[in-house]
């Protein structure tokens, strides 16, 4: 019979959101273990024992970081008009990618130089084609209920919504503050066709 490990000696959630600042700051290719060990405020074996490898820990900080940071899409696509949540999203984001305390921009576009092939762009990729199936459902719903042209296009408006959201937070990262951010969101919000 295996005994029971020893408890560990560290809190796993605070570890967890000090490699989405490592990450979200350097990217997945120059967060190295060395940076992540001393943010994280433990050593190298005791990461590849909570967390695995350095792919592992970072797909784990990714659903850290959407869980932690991104509930601005889901409360975007409960909103009962589809400008009120492309507005909502687009906002939301722009908030998100200049939040206090936090690096300016976002995790997946910073990480989004990962190689080709890799399981960390796999996981980003997902994540991408998730939240554009998403919005591209919103919008067919915006259509079916008359509140959308039927001529749009939701796969192209979805795609709108997440090219403007990849530009906030290049944006954001080159230092554009949160209300400049707010207002174009808001203005760009006005580009989606209703009735």
């Amino acid at each position: 019979m295996a005994g029971v490990g020893r408890p560990r000696a560290f809190d796993t959630d605070r570890a967890l959101d000090a490699a989405v600042d490592v990450f979200w700051a350097q990217g997945f290719k120059s967060a190295s273990l060395t940076d992540l060990a001393a943010a994280m405020g433990i050593n190298k074996p005791s990461i590849y024992a909570a967390f695995g490898d350095k792919s592992q820990l970072f797909q784990a900080a990714l659903r850290r970081y959407i869980e932690r940071n991104m509930g601005y899409v889901t409360e975007a696509l409960a909103q009962p008009s589809t400008r009120a949540f492309a507005e909502a999203f687009l906002v939301g984001n722009a908030r998100a990618v200049t939040m206090p305390g936090r690096p300016a921009g976002c995790l997946s576009v910073q990480a989004a130089a990962t190689p080709e092939g890799s399981d960390e762009f796999a996981v980003l990729a997902r994540n991408r084609v998730e939240i554009h199936e998403r919005f591209a459902e919103r919008f067919r719903r915006g259509i079916a209920e008359g509140d959308v042209p039927e001529d749009a296009d939701p796969d192209e408006l979805a795609g709108l919504l997440l090219a403007l959201s990849s530009g906030f937070a290049i944006r954001a990262a080159d230092g554009t503050p949160r209300d400049a951010l707010v207002a174009i969101a808001r203005r760009a919000a006005t580009a989606i066709p209703t009735h």
